[in-house]
């Protein structure tokens, strides 16, 4: 798990989902899905508004819901979904968050309805070659053994 505190402020914006193993992303119907994060009040509480965009057979669609931070240094989250989607919720976590804020390692704990699994998300839609290095070295580093497919 990360071990500074992450400021939410430093989360926002469009996060590109590159490398994964989240079935939903790998079945193929479902293309450039990316995370995008705006600080936010819920209940009290500071958390994320969380939109996640994709395509699918030419539309855009999205699913809307808060991550709610599960301890003080903002690494651990529960996202919970808008609407129909608010019965279902997820646990989440950074495992490694690059000190320039551009790429990270996130990893989602089973549902109901989905695996655990790991999401390698990056603020560019291409990462370079340098970016692509230093998230292989650290998936080795983090023991990361899971196949995970790029996007």
């Amino acid at each position: 798990m990360a071990k500074e505190q992450i400021n939410l402020h430093e989360l926002e914006g469009k996060w590109h989902i590159i490398l994964t193993n989240f079935p939903m992303w790998l079945k193929g119907d479902k293309k450039s899905p990316n995370f995008n994060y705006k600080m936010a009040e819920s209940d009290g509480v500071m958390g994320l508004l969380d939109e996640v965009k994709y395509t699918q057979k030419g539309r855009i669609k999205s699913i809307n819901g808060f991550d709610k931070p599960l301890n003080i240094e903002n690494t651990s989250f529960e996202w919970r979904g808008n609407g129909l989607l608010s019965l279902l919720s997820s646990k989440w976590q950074f495992l490694y968050l690059d000190s320039n804020k551009q790429w990270a390692i996130i990893y989602f704990e089973p549902t109901l309805f989905t695996p655990k699994g790991y999401d390698v998300i990056c603020k560019e839609t291409q990462p370079s070659s340098l970016i692509k290095t230093k998230v292989e070295e650290k998936l080795k580093e983090l023991k990361i053994n899971d196949k995970l497919t790029k996007l």
